[in-house]
């Protein structure tokens, strides 16, 4: 196994753009034998002649010229891992404010991505309701939010538009019982869309949970003991939608929608603005149900 040396390849390049030897040891601030020398190890691990040196002037062979432009996409590799791992610039906190019912499937490719490029950032999830995450950004304790909404808000970018779907344990039949048994939370603006939807069409329905805990909603669904309804794709592994064949009313679409995204907050905010909005764009425009990014 050969492995190319990255200060050699630099020694390389410079004598390719200075036109020389002489001119790239000033360039790099060596001396002559030693760009020399580093041309000649190069020369020798590849086993050959990439400088052809018959003239008066250096020039590169075919093979020179084919490596050179190798050559210049590693040093600028290496040169980007080395600012992005050590720049002191890219240092911190971002306080990221999620929805608790979007947070899957796309929040943690986006902190996965993130991280790979802003390894010296760390990622603050505030997991929490939109009315609540609208008021945490206005007091300048959020970064950025996401929140679910029927409307785009002022100053809001809405970056998907989902259908809500009726939500249910695999192969359970709680949504054939008449009430059906329905879980909500005591803030989730979903509640009284799905209210709506059930009364409108006729259907007796009551609350077998109402809390402000997301996990409690999630095992009384998964154990069959009542429905739900979340964003087409958000639902979590272990839930399923619910195949009613009609008999469970539509129920409307709603925005997720960005705030705190607008240009000029820095290149951490913007870099995790593009990346929030890549994902949710994907959700929303594919059939991509557990995996983002």
């Amino acid at each position: 196994m050969r492995n190319l040396d990255i200060t050699t390849l630099r020694s390389f390049v410079a004598v390719a753009d200075q036109g020389g030897v002489t001119r790239a040891a000033g360039f790099l601030h060596l001396t002559q034998s030693a760009v020399s020398m580093q041309l000649k190890r190069l020369e020798e691990l590849l086993g050959l002649e990439l400088l052809d040196r018959s003239g008066r002037t250096i020039a590169l062979t075919a093979s020179g010229e084919q490596l050179l432009a190798y050559a210049r996409r590693m040093i600028a590799l290496n040169d980007e891992v080395i600012s992005k791992l050590t720049d002191q610039a890219f240092e911190g906190e971002v306080v990221l404010g999620v929805p608790h019912d979007i947070v899957y499937p796309a929040i943690p490719r986006v902190l996965q991505r993130f991280n790979a490029d802003f390894p010296r950032v760390r990622v603050q999830l505030v997991s929490s309701y939109s009315m609540q995450l609208k008021d945490m950004l206005k007091r300048g304790e959020c970064d950025l939010i996401l929140t679910t909404e029927a409307n785009r808000g002022d100053g809001a970018e809405t970056v998907a538009e989902l259908p809500l779907r009726w939500i249910g344990a695999p192969g359970g039949s709680a949504w054939r019982k008449r009430p059906i048994p329905i879980a909500v939370g005591r803030r989730c603006m979903f509640r009284p869309q799905m209210i709506a939807a059930l009364d409108e069409a006729g259907l007796p329905w009551e609350l077998s949970v109402e809390t402000e805990n997301d996990r409690t909603i999630e095992a009384t669904v998964s154990a069959d003991l009542a429905i739900h309804a979340m964003l087409d794709g958000t639902e979590a592994a272990h839930l399923v939608q619910i195949d009613d064949g009609g008999v469970l009313p539509d129920l409307p679409a709603h925005m997720i929608n960005l705030y705190g995204g607008e240009p000029g907050r820095g290149p951490v905010v913007e870099a995790l603005t593009d990346l929030v909005r890549q994902n949710f764009r994907m959700l929303g425009s594919s059939p991509l149900k557990a995996v983002v990014g």
